[in-house]
């Protein structure tokens, strides 16, 4: 098992509340440990990221700019992350960043400056653990009332009940904890 040498997250779900095509940044509010999960990331020098579908500009019910504008409003309540990946299209584009697709976890490893086999990817469903896969990443579900039951049985070895827990059983990289 390699080293963690970088975390990336999930948006919606995982880091901030989930409201659906949220162009507004005031709507934005932190979940449990969300904040705690990536200070302890950097505190221990690890460089983190989000990586996020965000179909809402493909399907025209957001634009760029509302993403962008709701992603900064994140990034200040959660302390600030080091890179901010979306893929704007429609889930029928058949682009290769959306999750499940490893596009964007390579993205955010190449802009890190690490290998996709030591990023850990952090998300709320089947897809983010599946986009870290065909990364060649290490994904956990942290499941919430959205995630789909089988979705869950499914993981549960790779799956932690928080994106703070996430983390730090990834720190203190137990063997075989996480397989792939």
């Amino acid at each position: 098992m390699s080293a963690v040498s970088a975390v990336l997250f999930d948006r919606d779900g995982t880091l901030v509340a989930d409201v659906p095509y949220n162009r507004d940044p005031d709507r934005v509010r932190t979940l449990p440990g969300a904040v705690e999960a990536v200070a302890l990331a950097r505190a221990a020098g690890l460089p983190t990221g989000v990586v996020s579908n965000q179909s809402g500009i493909g399907r025209g019910l957001l634009t760029a700019e509302d993403v962008t504008r709701v992603n900064r409003r994140a990034d200040e309540l959660l302390g600030g992350l080091d890179a901010w990946l979306y893929c704007p299209h429609a889930p029928d584009a058949d682009c290769p960043c959306r999750k499940p697709r490893p596009g964007l976890i390579l993205a955010a490893a190449e802009r890190l400056g690490v290998p996709p086999a030591e990023c850990l990817v952090v998300g709320d469903i089947a897809a983010d653990v599946l986009a870290a896969r065909a990364a060649g990443a290490r994904g956990v579900l942290v499941p919430n009332a959205a995630t789909a039951p089988v979705e869950v049985r499914r993981f549960a070895r790779q799956s932690a009940p928080d994106a703070l827990t996430a983390v730090r059983d990834a720190l203190g990289a137990r063997p075989g904890r996480w397989p792939r």
